[in-house]
C-alpha cells in the first residue's frame, strides 16, 4: 500500500501559478501593443527621414544653381579693388 499524504500546500501553490501566468498574458499582450506602436514610429521615422533626405538634396542643388549664377566659371573670386576717392574737396 503506498503511504500517500496530500501536500497542504497543493492548492495555493498551484493558484499562484495560475496567477502567475494570467499576469505573464498580461504583460506579454501589453508588449506585444508596444512593439506593434514601435513598429509604426519607426515606420513614421523612415519616412521622414526619406523626406529629409530628398529635401536636402534639393537644397543642395538650388545652392549649386545659385553658385553657378552668381559666380559663373572663369570669375574671379577676389573682389575688385576699391577705387580711390578724390582727394581734393568738392566744390560748393
Amino acid at each position: 500500500m503506498l503511504n500517500w499524504r496530500r501536500d497542504p500546500d497543493y492548492e495555493q501553490r498551484k493558484m499562484q501559478h495560475e496567477w502567475r501566468m494570467k499576469q505573464l498574458e498580461i504583460e506579454t499582450e501589453q508588449i506585444e501593443k508596444e512593439t506593434e506602436q514601435i513598429k509604426k514610429e519607426t515606420e513614421l521615422l523612415r519616412q521622414e527621414n526619406a523626406r529629409l533626405r530628398m529635401l536636402n538634396a534639393k537644397t543642395q542643388n538650388l545652392l549649386s544653381c545659385v553658385d553657378q549664377l552668381c559666380f559663373p566659371p572663369g570669375s574671379n573670386s577676389t573682389p575688385p579693388s576699391p577705387i580711390e576717392p578724390d582727394c581734393r574737396p568738392s566744390s560748393p
